[in-house]
């Protein structure tokens, strides 16, 4: 009786271990075999899914909920978050500090030491980050509300734009994204506008990462033009003088076109650039380019006091006119 007994305790037993062998060889005929020229091979679907939903390069830090789970042991399957001293509580395994590693790194780290300990022989162990709780987006230059946003996973550059508040009428057309993972390579994007090139520019964006909206360039025209105001540059083109004051619906009939001046900020302050307005309308003078924070000060005839103001003065008029940006 005793000698059967032990026969089917020991049937089970050999039954139990073909089967978790067999789940493994599974896994392994899943892999898909490298081509003859020796490209590298791909990984299956699953796990391609599994490390681009993320991104491999994601680092593990205090906070962040993962789900760890071992291929064939459904039991095994835990959600756990990292303590602050970058550790987890594993089935079998005890503590195991996975802060600071890749989700692939702390995957083979866990699959070693259920090796080691002779547990399994060849365990397979995905990680799976449910909650990216530390690792925020960083949202800065012409948006509305810049700083850090506690985003989950990976977002679209618009959805980061619009999580900051959109930009301001002072924004530029490009974006710089920094990666986290590739610091010494900024990207440079255009501002995704809704048109038909908008999902092509609509760069994913993914926790750790920076994005600077830049700053367009802007030029003042006040005084006695139809529209004061400021006038945005588009990236990468100048402006002229003209083009400026057509863009402030030209000059009303009193304004005095030979007292115009042209007020550039230097590292030594303002500078005053007489104009000589009436002779560039006239094409009697060549048209003048304009840089970024240019004053352009058309005083009126009928009031001779404005024509000798001073660059300070016509600085502090600049300050607070409407932006406009011309399509």
């Amino acid at each position: 009786m005793k000698s059967k007994t032990f026969l089917i305790a020991r049937f089970v037993f050999v039954t139990l271990v073909a089967a978790y062998g067999f789940a493994q060889s599974r896994v392994d005929s899943t892999q898909v075999s490298a081509p003859a020229n020796g490209a590298p091979r791909s990984p299956t679907p699953a796990v391609a899914e599994h490390h681009n939903a993320p991104g491999p390069d994601l680092i593990l830090g205090s906070g962040d909920l993962v789900e760890v789970n071992l291929y064939g042991m459904p039991d095994f399957k835990t959600d756990v978050r990292i303590n602050s001293a970058g550790e987890i509580s594993v089935p079998l395994l005890g503590t195991v500090a996975v802060g600071g590693l890749s989700v692939a790194k702390a995957e083979t780290v866990i699959a070693q030491q259920l090796k080691q300990k002779g547990l399994f022989n060849d365990p397979h162990i995905t990680i799976f980050v449910k909650d990216y709780a530390t690792q925020g987006i960083t949202v800065l230059g012409e948006v509305q509300k810049p700083g850090i946003y506690p985003l989950l996973g990976p977002r679209s550059l618009s959805d980061v734009i619009s999580t900051a508040g959109g930009t301001t009428p002072k924004a530029g057309r490009e974006v710089v994204i920094t990666h986290r993972n590739d610091t010494q390579h900024p990207l440079r994007v255009p501002i995704p506008s809704g048109g038909a090139d908008s999902a092509e520019n609509n760069t994913a964006i993914r926790p750790g990462d920076t994005v600077v909206v830049s700053r367009a360039g802007i030029v003042y025209v006040v005084g006695d033009v139809h529209l004061p105001g400021g006038f945005v540059m588009e990236n990468g083109k100048d402006l002229t003088v003209l083009q400026a004051i057509a863009l402030a619906q030209g000059t009303n009939p009193n304004a005095a076109l030979n007292s115009a001046r042209l007020i550039r900020k230097t590292p030594e302050g303002p500078q005053e650039i007489p104009l000589s307005l009436k002779k560039i309308l006239s094409a009697k003078a060549p048209d003048m380019p304009l840089q970024a924070d240019d004053i352009v000060f058309v005083p009126g005839s009928a009031g001779k006091s404005a024509a000798k103001r001073g660059a300070e003065a016509i600085l502090n008029m600049a300050t607070g006119m409407a932006i406009w940006r011309i399509p």
